[in-house]
């Protein structure tokens, strides 16, 4: 992908060390892009990555986490945003695992992430950890995932109420994370409906995003002390910028023992006019590439028939040698002709190959830095 100076979404970000006197291990990153040179389809990649660790490791930790996903996904040319999403993970896994391993001091460090990739109005995102993804459409709020946490699978079994987990000491006790000794399962299920299935969730990729859609990303130092039907309130009664302030004031009120972050991508009008270049189309590309393989068989089968129908031709124009008559009076001899034997030699011909896409040679992208900072520091 290219690097944009401009995102056709619109964009507020912000975040503050809380209340407790901590380092803030939070980062983030906003980053815009065009698919390539020749499709010039808009796409907008947001990151949060929450840092686990002491001795700054979490803030380490949070920093690779955040510089390794955008490059991996930024290198990409989009057309497979699942796959992108997945190898990014795994690669930012091991990296922040081995750089932990290598150093004593940041043994068992590891972050959380919370990837959303909008490529045209198509939104492809990805969890690992606590921070989340909400959607806000027609004056309500869904969070998209799901926590990767002890309370959260607690409650999943039914073995606590959501108003038991809030004050369980289990309650920041995290199942997945980058840096983890065994790759983290990336989590795909974007959940628009509390009956879903995980299947149906994870069908959900490439959801259709329309105009007045709020993509909200935070971290758990939001949502441990702010609602969700605040959130939403936030968003509905102030611009993007006063929300995102508004809400840290409100976390700070109430402790503000952790990080706070969010990110907010407002869809704006004209949003449902932009499509994914059908060249970049997976299915797109499927197709193609089925026809061409089809083409390709159907070529050798004629060929091979051509070859055939040669041979035979050549076979029956050959010119069948009789003897000659003998001035000598002998009885006339009895000619045997053998039956002619013809050898079919098998040649072998090359494997079909499918065909391959050509090479594309990776564009480095520039210096990716969090989107024009927007980082509002409440009053």
């Amino acid at each position: 992908m290219i690097p944009s100076k401009r995102s056709h979404l619109h964009v507020a970000a912000a975040t503050h060390p809380g209340m407790k006197g901590k380092n803030n291990e939070d980062q983030f990153a906003v980053s815009a892009f065009r698919l390539s040179a020749d499709d010039p389809t808009p796409v907008v990649l947001a990151i949060i990555s929450d840092g686990i660790g002491g001795h700054r490791a979490g803030e380490i930790a949070s920093e690779m986490a955040v510089e390794t996903l955008s490059r991996v996904i930024a290198r990409s040319d989009g057309s497979q945003p699942r796959q992108t999403l997945e190898n990014a993970v795994f690669e930012t896994s091991q990296k922040i695992y081995q750089q932990a391993e290598a150093n004593p001091l940041q043994r068992g460090m590891g972050a959380t992430c919370i990837i959303a990739l909008v490529i045209g109005n198509r939104l492809y995102a990805v969890a690992v950890g606590d921070s989340r993804l909400y959607l806000l459409r027609n004056g309500t709020i869904r969070q998209l995932t799901t926590d990767h946490t002890w309370i959260q699978e607690a409650i999943e079994y039914g073995a606590l109420t959501p108003e038991q987990a809030r004050k369980h000491p289990n309650a920041h006790i995290i199942r997945r994370y980058l840096g983890s000794p065994n790759p983290p399962e990336p989590d795909f299920r974007l959940r628009l409906s509390p009956s879903e299935t995980a299947e149906q969730s994870e069908a959900n990729q490439g959801l259709r995003l329309v105009t007045g859609d709020f993509l909200v990303l935070c971290s758990d130092g939001l949502t441990d002390l702010v609602n969700e039907d605040e959130i939403l309130a936030a968003f509905k009664s102030l611009p993007r910028e006063k929300a995102l302030n508004h809400l840290i004031n409100l976390a700070n009120e109430r402790g503000g023992h952790d990080n706070i972050t969010i990110i907010a991508l407002e869809v704006p009008g004209g949003m449902e006019k932009t499509r994914i270049s059908q060249a970049h189309s997976p299915r797109r590309k499927r197709k193609l590439l089925i026809g061409v393989v089809l083409l390709s068989l159907l070529a050798l089968l004629i060929i091979g028939a051509l070859a055939v129908a040669l041979g035979v031709y050549w076979y029956a124009s050959q010119p069948i040698e009789t003897p000659s008559a003998s001035s000598t009076s002998i009885p006339p001899p009895t000619w045997t002709i053998p039956a002619p034997t013809l050898t079919l030699t098998e040649t072998s011909k090359p494997p079909t190959q499918a065909p391959t896409q050509p090479a594309v040679t990776p564009t480095t992208p520039a210096t990716l830095t969090p989107w024009p900072t927007n980082t509002l520091a409440p009053p």
